[in-house]
């Protein structure tokens, strides 16, 4: 005789918003909607960090630390990220011709925490070269993306952008930077 699943289930009980806490009328979560757990739930998800940079219509360069970063499409090589609206950085990522997402390495979380902050300089003592467009690569990354910024759309309180890769670049020997939970965490090694 097989064993009845709904039984199983009840033995192996996880946690479940809908079982647990139920749904209001017309799919609105009984619970208030709080913003910072709803940010905290987000940081379950574990993403990698990058950084990226581009040239502002000045001809400076600017660059800021984002984990918002996906792909998008293979055919055309598509990538996105989006900015906060609130961003000083944001009138001149949405001038800009291309730009760059550095993903950074994972020892990197020092490039990280500069690029999170609003210091005027960023770039001062770093090492970098010049990638399509003219936008500033970060040397020491575990992959490169140069992006032509192909379109934008609205995104509540942020601007997504979306760009067509041009040339990328990977060292697969560098392990990434990962971020969970609001900290940095490391990748175990594979033994294989």
């Amino acid at each position: 005789m097989s064993a009845n699943p709904a039984r199983s289930l009840e033995q192996n009980h996880l946690p479940c918003p809908s079982c647990d806490e139920g749904v209001a009328v017309e799919g609105v979560p009984a619970k208030v909607f709080d913003c910072r757990e709803f940010r905290a739930a987000l940081g379950s998800f574990a993403t990698g960090i990058a950084v990226v940079t581009a040239c502002a219509p000045d001809g400076s360069f600017v660059g800021l630390t984002v984990n918002s970063f996906n792909s998008v499409s293979l055919e055309p090589p598509l990538v996105l990220w989006s900015l906060d609206l609130g961003s000083p950085s944001l009138e001149a990522f949405s001038a800009a011709s291309h730009y760059a997402v550095n993903i950074l390495a994972a020892d990197q979380g020092e490039l990280s925490q500069r690029f999170a902050t609003r210091l005027d300089d960023k770039f001062g003592d770093l090492e970098i070269c010049a990638g399509a467009g003219g936008v500033p690569l970060l040397h020491g990354c575990c992959a490169w993306f140069e992006c032509a910024n192909e379109v934008q759309y609205p995104g509540g309180d942020h601007r997504i952008f979306v760009g067509r890769v041009e040339r990328f670049t990977s060292d697969l020997a560098r392990a990434p930077l990962v971020y969970h939970g609001g900290r940095y965490r490391q990748l175990a090694r594979d033994e294989g």
